[in-house]
């Protein structure tokens, strides 16, 4: 749950941002209208991005980089028009109004139809390693995404309240840094994908190794640029707080009065609301995520006896109901392992590789009673550990005699290439 709740804020954290600071800034300026027009945009990036996850999942029509660079040069060329355009805005009158509402419209669709078609993707994709939508693991990981939406959604009604109730020059110059703080972290994406597909052939080395540069310090420092944003969005709950405690604003009637203190509650509350969402992104971005993805250590390799072509395993070794780990050292030095579980409220075992089909060799783990994947965190039903199919560990030939398993050292030979990374020369696990 807490990966999904961590992979889903760091997708969508910018994006809420962005999307936010803009479609206050519109109604800033542009009033009830201008505030539809970025909320139309908006929707429609959503529908667009919704659109995407089916192409990208169910077809291959799309090339993610190449749409990848589209949309940034698209971004970074309309944060220009923003940021030249706003400050003169006022001298058009309504028209000025419109035009940067409509500005503000595509760049909030731009960022919301590329941050947005992973999240989206999310139930088929968890669905692909739980192969069940009835999986506890299949609903906890849902779960976990939804409040990272729900906690995204916050954020972008937070910074959009606190931005309309700013000064307009003072919107403008805190969406700007937003924006153009996300530009540039793009521009240096866009940069690195044309370098991918061979697009910069006809420049010269030199500027090719800056170029090189600066896409490796863009893409190292990627998360600088997103906290840069948080950084100009925790402004805005400041000024707006500051603003609020105001008590000079002039009132004919006590009812105007208590209109007034009215709305300075509301103010102080959205800007409470802002602070306390983009703390919570900024601490996803820096503990919890450290702690979801965290490196799950396998348990060691216990010893098992070398017999006549078997690898043996009496079975008061593997009766206690808990995971099991053994191994069979190839001549290559490659380390073939398999695990071994007595079944719950059986004399059944479940016996198979330390590996699996869909996410190779990288290993089982117990955790509270139940057998983990490490790579997708997909729970096993141990009953069908064994059995073919999904995420269960490759199906390895045995035999069960005199109260011994007997692995047959052939059978784990035929699968040495799967642990071919896994040499014992080199630590082993």
């Amino acid at each position: 749950m807490l990966k999904y709740f961590v992979m889903t804020v760091e997708s969508l954290a910018l994006a809420a941002l962005i999307t936010g600071a803009l479609r206050g800034i519109s109604r800033l300026k542009g009033g009830r209208t201008g505030g539809i027009i970025a909320g139309v945009g908006s929707l429609a990036g959503v529908i667009g991005a919704a659109v995407m996850a089916y192409l990208k999942n169910a077809t291959k029509l799309i090339d993610t980089s190449m749409w990848n660079l589209y949309i940034f040069g698209a971004f970074a060329c309309l944060t220009v028009l923003f940021l030249l355009f706003t400050p003169f805005s006022k001298k058009l009158g309504k028209a000025g109004s419109v035009i940067l509402a409509v500005l503000c419209a595509l760049m909030c669709g731009l960022i919301l139809f590329y941050a947005l078609p992973d999240v989206i993707a999310y139930p088929y994709s968890i669905l692909v390693t739980d192969k069940s939508v009835l999986s506890t693991s299949y609903l906890f990981k849902l779960i976990g995404a939804l409040f990272g939406v729900i906690a995204m959604v916050l954020v972008e009604l937070a910074v959009r309240n606190g931005t309309s109730r700013l000064g307009e020059w003072q919107a403008y110059i805190i969406a700007g840094i937003m924006t153009l703080v996300t530009a540039l972290r793009q521009v240096g994406a866009m940069l690195g994908i044309m370098l991918t597909k061979a697009m910069l052939t006809s420049l010269s080395p030199d500027t090719k190794k800056t170029v090189f540069e600066i896409v490796k310090t863009t893409s190292n420092n990627s998360n600088f640029f997103i906290y840069g944003a948080m950084a100009a969005a925790l402004v805005i709950p400041v000024i707006v707080f500051i603003r609020s405690l105001d008590k000079s604003e002039p009132y004919d009637n006590p009812a105007q009065k208590r209109k007034i203190v009215k709305r300075h509650k509301v103010s102080r509350r959205w800007a409470v609301l802002a602070v306390l969402t983009v703390v919570l992104s900024f601490c996803s971005f820096t503990v919890l995520e450290p702690i979801a993805n965290r490196p799950v250590e396998l348990s060691p390799v216990e010893e098992c006896e070398e017999r006549d072509g078997y690898m043996c395993l009496p079975f008061e070794k593997v009766d206690d109901g808990h995971l099991h780990r053994f191994a069979y050292v190839a001549p290559s030095g490659i380390q073939i392992r398999f695990i071994v579980i007595k079944k719950p409220n059986s004399s059944s075992y479940g016996i198979g590789l330390d590996a699996c089909d869909v996410c190779g060799e990288t290993g089982y783990y117990e955790k509270d009673g139940q057998v983990v994947c490490k790579l997708c965190d997909v729970v096993m039903n141990i009953s069908t550990i064994g059995f073919k199919g999904g995420c269960n560990p490759i199906v390895i030939p045995y035999e069960v005699k005199d109260g011994e398993i007997l692995v047959p050292i052939e059978g784990l030979m035929e699968y040495e290439k799967t642990f071919r990374n896994n040499r014992m020369a080199s630590g082993g696990i």
